[in-house]
């Protein structure tokens, strides 16, 4: 089966993307890196005058009245600018909490062991009491940690918590934000493997990193099909089956390119390993893992 985006939602896909390098090119990336915490409140109200928020809501209140497919596009450039903040909390509560769909109110969500801008948020979705703040490998998501969400103790032979079924399209717009950044890691890679010259040749021209770099792009077009089938579908078994895909398209992309820039992509002067710590956190949100391993494998025994 093939996808191909209308003339419209590739419109919309370039709209995103250049809104994205005016709003939050890679100087105001670096400085929201090193002001940790920190929700740049003039960018989040700029994304809902430009109906990022308010895409899925109808126009009759005040929403831009498109689908799920070009919710997924957003996301997926969102991913790419490695955009901070709760976007998919604030996305899905537009229309449902006052001044979400115009960026004037943050919301943040509790959804799974891990809650990300609760000290940043207006509004909370969900019970945070006693959510206890931790020290995020990614410096651009403050997290904090819900209690009773401790793995078990098989010893004192403590159940496991039982999780709450997680809402499907937050699930997607994380594959989309995966999906993302495993497009970019691929891009950089790429652009390194060119640029980048040893015993006078570029290193793209030996086989272990073309290797390397055609692995990135085959999980990246698996995780796209994926991922853009499921925004179409909307079956919660396709929703499961891309967010696994992209998790693993961006985790082991970020390595991979890690590994084609070597040492110096671990520095802070490199974007590469803020996109793999970013891809790190998304994936211990609501639906990864086991979860959506859980929820594919109960599809396919039906």
């Amino acid at each position: 089966m093939r996808f191909r985006l209308t003339d419209d939602q590739r419109a919309l896909r370039e709209g995103v993307r250049e809104l994205l390098a005016r709003c939050f090119g890679r100087e105001a990336l670096r400085a929201a890196v090193r002001a940790p915490g920190r929700l740049d409140r003039t960018l989040w109200r700029t994304l809902g005058e430009a109906g990022f928020f308010a895409l899925r809501l109808p126009e009759a209140d005040g929403g831009v009245g498109l689908g799920l497919p070009e919710a997924v596009l957003a996301f997926e450039e969102a991913g790419r600018a490695l955009l901070p903040g709760p976007l998919v909390a604030t996305h899905l509560a537009a229309g449902g909490v006052p001044g979400a769909a115009r960026g004037e109110t943050v919301v943040a969500a509790v959804d799974g062991e891990l809650a990300e801008w609760l000290d940043a948020a207006d509004v909370v979705r969900g019970d945070a009491s006693g959510a206890v703040p931790l020290r995020s490998v990614d410096p651009l998501t403050p997290l904090h940690r819900l209690p009773g969400t401790a793995a078990p103790d098989p010893v004192a032979g403590l159940p496991a918590p039982v999780a709450a079924a997680p809402d499907p399209v937050a699930v997607l717009l994380t594959a989309a934000e995966q999906l993302g950044t495993a497009g970019r890691v691929c891009e950089l890679a790429v652009q390194h493997a060119r640029a980048r010259e040893q015993f006078g040749r570029p290193i793209g021209a030996f086989q272990a990193v073309q290797h390397l770099c055609a692995d990135l792009l085959v999980r990246v077009e698996t995780a796209r099909a994926a991922v853009y089938a499921a925004a179409v579908t909307a079956d919660p078994a396709d929703i499961a089956a891309a967010r696994l895909l992209a998790d693993e398209a961006a985790v082991r992309g970020a390595r991979d390119c890690l590994q084609v820039h070597g040492g110096m992509g671990f520095t802070w002067e490199a974007d590469v390993h803020l996109h793999l710590k970013r891809a790190w956190v998304r994936e211990r949100r609501a639906g990864g893992g086991t979860q959506s391993e859980e929820l594919l494998a109960a599809a396919l025994a039906d």
